[in-house]
């Protein structure tokens, strides 16, 4: 039996995390398929029959698949479980949505954002908010998993192309429809694909102080991120946070400005490769697992941070 992987993928290309889920299918062994669904998918197809270690691409190109609607995807891929004990799925928001509703079909138990593979039937997952972990083991003959993308290095991309194969299956359930989309347009890096991040909390004190916050980012090509607190003070957007009920992050440099670290925070970031905070309060949470931290206050600190950026002639990579 093999490993089907269902591919995540946005604007004609595959979403960087379903590289990181090939891995863990990977590590649990087998034959992996790679499932592409939506609308003039023929291009994701193409990129994800590139990817080291897939055997077969499978393209399910039809409009009631666009717009990633999971209550039409859940039915294509309980259609195709006889040849796989295993589906995986990014820990993405498309992968949240669509993962309990292939279980609920299959009537299996969903294991949820799992960040290490001890065998085929067995998983190591983070709970109470990444300050424990737990193994679990399932007895269900096909398991639906979904991966922490960020604790899987991404598979690589050669020029060997596995077989791509139509799927004609097409499902319309008729119970959700698209309607609209509002995008956030921004020249910075995507948030969760970001090789450095510089996130604000409430410590900001207001919207118009972040700012200083973004011209950091800028000066070393971050994206910038936010507290959960610092969005409900509505200081940010929601698709700015940065936690466990937001999103999960490992860039190569996180640096966390008046972020206090309440737990739910720290379950999102805490496997950054390089911590830097700078708080008022040494005692702060945050403090205690930075790898660098700078007691100061904010307002006079990254003013004089983006001064010795620019006098050492640091510019974004």
């Amino acid at each position: 039996m093999g490993v089907l992987v269902i591919a995540d993928h946005a604007d004609g290309a595959l979403v960087p995390a379903t590289l990181n889920t090939v891995t863990a299918a990977t590590e649990i062994g087998g034959d992996i398929d790679i499932l592409v669904a939506g609308e003039g998918c023929d291009a994701v197809a193409q990129a994800a029959a590139a990817v080291t270690g897939i055997s077969r691409v499978l393209c399910a190109d039809d409009p009631r698949y666009a717009y990633a609607l999971a209550e039409n995807g859940a039915p294509l891929v309980a259609g195709l479980v006889s040849e796989y004990s295993h589906i995986v799925l990014s820990a993405t928001t498309t992968g949240k949505n669509l993962a309990p509703r292939i279980a609920a079909l299959l009537d299996v138990a969903q294991i949820s954002d799992i960040t290490e593979v001890v065998s085929e039937d067995t998983f190591v997952r983070p709970i109470y908010a990444g300050n424990a972990v737990a193994t679990v083991q399932s007895i269900d003959a096909i398991k639906v998993i979904t991966v922490r993308s960020t604790a899987f290095v991404a598979a690589e991309v050669t020029g060997e192309l596995a077989s791509v194969e139509p799927v004609v299956a097409a499902h319309d359930a008729g119970l959700s429809q698209f309607v609209r989309q509002e995008l956030t347009k921004s020249e910075r890096p995507e948030l969760t694909a970001a090789r450095v991040i510089v996130s604000g909390g409430r410590g900001m004190q207001s919207s118009e102080n972040f700012a200083l916050v973004e011209a950091i980012a800028d000066k070393l090509g971050a994206a910038v991120g936010a507290s959960r607190a610092a969005v409900d003070a509505g200081y940010r957007p929601n698709d700015y946070q940065v936690g466990q009920t937001g999103k999960v992050v490992a860039p190569e440099l996180y640096v966390a400005v008046g972020i206090s670290g309440a737990i739910q925070h720290l379950a999102g970031m805490k496997d950054s490769k390089v911590i830097v905070a700078i708080n008022k309060d040494e005692e702060a949470p945050m403090m205690q697992i930075a790898d660098y931290g700078l007691v100061d206050d904010l307002f006079k600190a990254l003013p004089a941070l983006a001064e010795a950026l620019d006098n050492a002639g640091i510019k974004p990579r």
